[in-house]
Formats: structure tokens, sequence, C-alpha cells
């Protein structure tokens, strides 16, 4: 939905509510035009439940809104005496409707001053546990997200089994776009293997192009920073869909709203206005080799050819810290190792038993049909890349039928436009042009592990409206077998050997429980 189309929503919204309430707010003592004024109604009706004003504001927030308006359906019930569990029931299912009833059929009064202490256990607990996921929404949605590493595509910087924090308000929060979904939850809900949010149950057999027609269009809260080359970034996957998250291809019919494609983390290793290549597997921007942080570690997939045949490869891959595992060994007395950091390999190539290691880099003009753009006019593979612009916001480039591979998937799906090829001429929104100003910025997202990382490589920019935040913290760290306590509670970004604040954390844990316990005793002994 447009924001024109929203708009208009809400005034039926308005409209409705005042219908149902107006002669509910004279007998509370208001005037009945207060039911139909957007946003002052809200006001107004929060003082008659004897609730707090910036109640108004939750009912605002998507995802956060679904669970509030039932709680005010039923606080405005109860206004009116109508207590009962029938009452709190009706007012539910009944999607707010009940208030139609006790406004033009019921004979209610109006309750002033209304306690709000629960009249049973049940009820206290209801009421705990509802504004905690609401309280526990709120900092998910708008500042501090948990988030897992799934894949060795960050190895030595994140590892496999970190859970972190990500800060949503560093780069700004995003507005959640898909209105109607379960709170806390990605794309689908635990257990159920179900989707968490509301979409066209018809979508998957016509394979046409779908849109949630409650979807809200793109807002995001301003920011204190931009990203940075080089920072670690958590983001939508930009070529995840309903039916593939690796559909690579340039035209694509089908979609997820951005908000439910997948979580990924990568590198930004190059950011909007940068020209970026790949040579041998390394990065260059404009011109120069990119140099990533000191706990940053590129891995490289290699052939290690031993001396004899008195090779353990499994000791080797955990003597040296290798990443990833090891091939089985061909006719050529060689073994392949898919993940080897530069600093390992210095080691490694020292062994007594090792005769060469090679590292696994393709030639350049050798073409890999998988990479972007996915055209056979780019003879490009994951080490020997570009060059290529990566988009600004604002920036005007010309566009030819060279180029356009390029840049075909950001016209048309992240920009909106449509786009047409007659003969030598390109018609975007139905008209001849040979230039094209970009609504965005874009970032090229890479894994640190060159060879077993599927990112932009793959399906090309990654849109500033597909970025989630910014990785701030390691709360816990799971080998799959037993804790990593050297990297609870370090953080993420930073220069040297990251540092735990697990104890320190442990100490003011403590510290403020212990306080609270002395201070609720000394409030008892007065």
């Amino acid at each position: 939905m447009t924001w024109t189309q929203w708009f208009i929503f809400i005034l039926i919204i308005q409209v409705i509510h005042g219908l149902g309430t107006w002669k509910l707010y004279i007998k509370a003592g208001r005037k009945a035009w207060e039911a139909f004024i957007p946003v002052y109604n809200g006001i107004v009706l929060m003082k008659i439940i004897n609730r707090p004003w910036w109640w108004v504001i939750l009912l605002f927030l998507p995802i956060v809104n679904l669970i509030m308006f039932p709680v005010v359906w039923v606080e405005t019930a109860r206004s009116f005496r109508k207590n009962t569990y029938i009452d709190t029931v009706l007012a539910v299912v009944s999607l707010g409707f009940y208030n139609y009833y006790l406004n033009y059929a019921a004979d209610v009064n109006y309750v002033e001053n209304r306690s709000l202490q629960p009249k049973s256990g049940s009820g206290e607990w209801t009421s705990s546990i509802l504004f905690a996921i609401v309280a526990a929404t709120i900092v998910h949605t708008y500042f501090m997200q948990p988030f897992t590493i799934p894949s060795s595509s960050l190895e030595k910087s994140l590892l496999v089994g970190d859970f972190l924090f990500v800060s949503k308000f560093h780069y700004g929060a995003r507005v959640p776009m898909t209105t109607v979904g379960a709170p806390m939850v990605h794309d689908t809900i635990p257990g159920l293997n179900k989707k968490s949010y509301l979409f066209d149950d018809h979508f998957e057999k016509r394979k046409t192009s779908w849109k949630n027609k409650l979807q809200l269009p793109y807002l995001r809260f301003p920011g204190f920073e931009k990203i940075d080359r080089n920072e670690i970034v958590v983001f939508n996957q930009p070529a995840d869909t309903l039916l593939d998250m690796n559909d690579f291809t340039p035209i694509r019919n089908y979609y997820k709203p951005i908000d439910k494609k997948t979580n990924l983390v990568k590198r930004c290793v190059g950011v909007a206005g940068d020209s970026l290549e790949v040579r041998d597997g390394y990065v260059y921007i404009n011109g120069k080799k990119n140099e990533l942080p000191d706990r940053a570690h590129l891995q490289f997939s290699y052939f290690v050819q031993p001396k004899t045949n008195q090779f353990n490869p499994a000791f080797i891959k955990d003597r040296y810290d290798i990443t990833d595992g090891f091939g089985i060994m061909n006719a050529q007395n060689t073994y392949y190792f898919s993940a080897i950091s530069d600093e390992a390999r210095e080691k490694f190539k020292n062994h007594p038993n090792v005769a060469s290691i090679t590292p696994n880099i393709q030639e350049k003009g050798v073409r890999d049909a998988n990479i972007f753009p996915q055209d056979p006019n780019y003879n490009w593979n994951v080490d020997q890349f570009g060059p290529l612009y990566i988009p600004e916001e604002g920036k005007t480039i010309a566009i030819n039928l060279d180029v356009l591979p390029l840049y075909k998937r950001v016209i048309t799906e992240y920009e909106g436009n449509t786009l047409q090829v007659k003969g030598n001429q390109i018609l975007i929104n139905g008209e001849v042009t040979d230039t094209y100003t970009f609504k965005q910025n874009y970032y090229w997202m890479m894994g640190d592990n060159r060879h077993n990382s599927i990112d932009a490589r793959r399906w090309g920019f990654v849109p500033f409206n597909h970025v989630i935040g910014k990785p701030v913290f390691i709360w816990m760290s799971w080998d799959g077998k037993s804790p990593r306590w050297e990297r609870f509670f370090t953080t993420v970004s930073g220069t040297g050997k990251a540092t735990s604040f697990l104890i320190p954390f442990l100490v003011l844990l403590f510290g403020w429980i212990g306080f609270n316990k002395w201070r609720k005793r000394k409030a008892e002994n007065k």
C-alpha cells in the first residue's frame, strides 16, 4: 500500500471508531466530536480508560499495535462496568466491534477513576506477560535484536555459534514493513513451520509478482552514523524470494517482503560511490587494495601436496587452526583444504611434510555462470571480478546495453521502475533514456572466508532499505559442544584482541541484586 492508501485506510478506521464510541465519550463527560478526530481521539480515550497518553504511540507502532488494540478494546469495556470473562472475549473476538453494542444497545455507566489493579491472580499474570511482550517487541524491533551466526563466512571475526546483539539505532531503526505478523519471530513460527506473517496463500501456484496489501512503504528513523567500509553489517538477503533464497537470476517475478527475507551477516567491503574490483580474491577499492581491520582474517582454499603418505590432515587442521574441512587425497597425492587464513598458511607451509601449498585461485577471464550479473558478456568469477560502480543515492550514470545487466535489478526490483529494451533503446517507465539517477545507497557485502561465502558476488548490490543493523556485542558463544568463555561479553568491532567483559558484568549484576535486597530490607525495617 502507498502512503495515500494508508492515509485513506486510517481515516476510515477513525470514522469506524467514532461511530462506535461517540456515545461512550459523552457518558464519560467528553464531547461526541472528540471521538472522530485522528490521534486526538486516542489521547482522549486514554483519559477515559485511565491509561497514560503515550499508549497512543504504541497504537501506531507496527506489530506492537496488534497487541495494544485488543488491550484498549478490553480496557474500554471495563471502563463501562463490563468486567466479566465473556465481555473480555467478546471485545477481542469481535475485533473491537463490541463497542458498538455498548454504544447503542447496552445500558452502561462510566466508571471514573477506575482501579487498574487486576482482580485476580490470573489477571495479574496475564497483564504482566502481555506488557513484557510489548516491551520486548519494542526493544527487539527498534533498538536491539539478538542474532546467531549460522555459517563460517566471517570466521575468525565471528564464529559459528556466536550469539550477537545487533543495534538497530546505529544506522536508524527500520519501521516494520510487514504490519500483520507474530511478534519477535522472523518469517516462520518456530515449531509450527508456518509463515509468521500475512501473505497470499495462492501466490506459489501463480508464481507471479507478489505484494502484501498491508505492507507499509519503506521508512527508517534517523541514525547517528553511516555504514563505514569494512564494518560488519546484518541485512536481509536481496535474493531471498518466497520460493528460493538462492535465486540469483537478473529478473525475478516472485518476492518476499523485504523485512521477512533471510537475515545475513557479512562485511561491507564497498560503500555507495565506490568503484570495486576483485583481483586474485583480494578486494580493490578505487584502484587501491582494501585494508581490513586487524581482527579480520581472510581465508582462501588451497591445494596441499605432502612429501610422504604419512600425512594426517585432521591433525593438521586442528594444529594450524584451519577453519573448514579438507578433501580426500586424489591421484596426484594432493589434499584440498577449503579455508586457510594467511596466518595459518605461513605456519603451515613450513611443516616438514608439506611439499607445496597452492592457492585455489581462478584465472582471470574464466566465467562462472553463477556470478553476478549472470550475463554471458561478463567473464567474472569469485576471484576475478569487476570493476563495477556501487550506486550512490542521487548520482546519475550513463546507461547502455553493456552496463544494463549490472543495474537491471536495481532499476526494476529495488527501485520500482519498469524497464524495456527495444533494439538499442532502453525505456524506463515508458520513456527512452540513456541515463539513470539512483534513489538510494547500495553496498557490497562479502565474507572473509572468500571461497566459502555466498555473498554479493552471487546476488550483487545490497540496497540500504535491506540493512537491519550493526552487530555490537557477543553475549554468548557456543562451539556445539561447550561454551567459549573467552568470547562471552566481547565487542564485535575494535582493534587488538577482543576482551571479555563477563566478570565485570557478573560483578555489576550481583552487586545490583544485593543492593536491591538491602534497600528492600531497609524499607521493611522502617
